[in-house]
């Protein structure tokens, strides 16, 4: 029993590299089970202000840093917090679509907060304000998937000289036909 117990006591047992293999993988359940399982408004309210924090924290290191091997993390972070930041926007919208009709704190106080300080109480430049909230939206995410597209196709034409190098090489050596190297060559 016992042994049990003490191999129950998880941070005594692991290391502190153990921890730091298991941080990522833990983070992204954490994230997952935010988009999957209803949040309290409480919770949603410490996530949201967790979340502008690091992102002033983020922005501020990265303003200040002097060599950029400083913040050699900076694209992991950056997508950690892209993804926390997809995640709130999933639960919060949970909540408003659930818990809307209860009243305006309905998602926390901080999105009630939000939602008057950007609309401040006008039907009609809350729905400007959406409108030009979506369309940079839409753009962000529409450049977003071109340049994902173009390092697809960069990494997709590096390979191809030498992928036509070895079909040529398997051709002069007799290892293949040439119906095979031609039907080898990507259309």
């Amino acid at each position: 029993m016992a042994n049990l117990v003490a191999m129950l006591r998880l941070p005594g047992n692991l290391k502190s590299t153990q921890w730091q293999i298991l941080a990522g993988p833990i983070l992204i359940l954490l994230i997952l089970s935010m988009m999957v399982l209803p949040l309290p408004a409480f919770i949603l309210d410490l996530l949201f202000t967790f979340n502008i924090a690091l992102s002033i924290m983020v922005l501020l290191v990265a303003m200040f840093t002097q060599r950029t091997l400083e913040f050699a993390a900076f694209p992991t972070i950056l997508l950690f917090t892209t993804l926390l930041r997809l995640a709130l926007n999933v639960a919060s919208t949970r909540i408003i679509l659930m818990e809307g009709h209860t009243g305006a704190a309905a998602a926390g106080k901080v999105v009630e907060a939000f939602g008057h300080f950007t609309v401040g109480g006008n039907f009609a430049i809350g729905i400007v304000v959406f409108v030009i909230l979506v369309i940079i939206n839409f753009m962000v995410i529409t450049k977003g998937a071109g340049r994902i597209a173009e390092v697809g196709a960069r990494f997709v034409l590096d390979g191809m000289p030498g992928k036509q190098m070895a079909i040529d090489a398997d051709l002069n050596a007799g290892l293949i036909a040439e119906d095979e190297a031609k039907n080898a060559v990507p259309k």
